[in-house]
């Protein structure tokens, strides 16, 4: 028999870079919200790793859909080292960037020796991209690895935006409040323009409450007093492991007052960028409106 045919393969990516291959990579590996986008597309990946805010455990909230118990948990942050990721011998690693170009979660002298040695794709998920743009994207890299989500769930997806637009119109200004919890006196309230799920919820007529103007780019940091009088009716509550857990803000009055008038939800910031993660976003939300 003769030699198999090589296949070249390559993606240009949001910095306008072409990761290439002779062909199309089989083990990848992502940072752990790429990860679960790319699970939810038909990718298992042979390895994921966290940014500066996870510790040497997988974010559970991040990780979707993701099989941890058969993916490879690489490190984070400053621990993740060049190593760390080659020795699980990958021929892709995707990564994300909030803008800018800069590598999201990996050490900048790591990302430049990472793609002397294996090719690096980064998509954007930051400000200015719309949640449908970011989804197309993970989308246009399944497709050229050969894998994409059925029709029927973007069918699932078109159904869930139609059935939230419809709850937001018969709840009228039910105010929508996201939110991370700093621990008992902080609370970062979320500028949904600057978050595209946020962004997507405003787009179908949900009513998000927007925070005082000030600094912060994509949170206006506050108490729990400023998180009360905003006086939301739902509040989408940070769901990561870096989040303040409920205990440390459990007893203070203010949240209480939130905790008593509002239906709280938990809500990822780094959502998988899928149709079925959308899907499941969408209609946890018109759930609680319809509530």
């Amino acid at each position: 028999m003769g030699e198999r045919p090589i296949t070249a393969w390559e993606f240009t990516d949001d910095r306008g870079h072409v990761a290439a291959s002779p062909g199309a990579p089989e083990r990848v590996v992502a940072y752990i919200q790429a990860g679960a986008s790319l699970w939810d597309l038909g990718i298992r990946p042979v390895g994921v790793f966290g940014s500066h805010h996870d510790g040497k455990r997988p974010d559970r909230a991040k990780s979707g859909s993701l099989p941890l118990g058969d993916v490879a948990y690489l490190g984070a942050g400053a621990g993740l080292g060049l190593d760390d990721v080659l020795v699980v011998r990958p021929d892709l690693v995707v990564a994300l960037t909030y803008g800018g170009g800069q590598v999201y979660g990996v050490e900048p002298d790591v990302a430049k020796h990472l793609e002397e040695h294996v090719p690096l794709a980064v998509l954007d998920v930051g400000q200015g991209r719309s949640l449908a743009a970011v989804r197309e994207r993970f989308a246009e890299l399944g497709r050229s690895l050969q894998v994409a989500e059925g029709a029927k769930a973007y069918e699932e997806l078109a159904r869930a935006e139609r059935e939230l637009a419809a709850a937001a119109r018969d709840a009228g200004p039910v105010r929508v409040l996201a939110l991370s919890p700093g621990g008992p006196d902080s609370v970062h309230l979320a500028r949904p323009a600057r978050w595209p799920d946020l962004s997507a919820l405003t787009g179908l007529g949900v009513h998000m409450v927007e925070p005082p103007e000030g600094p912060g780019a994509n949170w206006s940091t506050g108490t729990w007093a400023d998180a009360a009088g905003l006086t939301p009716d739902v509040v989408l509550a940070d769901a990561r492991a870096n989040a303040a857990p409920r205990e440390q803000y459990a007893d203070d009055a203010r949240w209480a007052a939130v905790a008593e008038r509002a239906t709280v939800l938990p809500w990822n910031p780094e959502i998988a960028a899928s149709a079925a993660a959308h899907t499941a976003f969408f209609d946890l939300v018109t759930d609680a409106l319809r509530g």
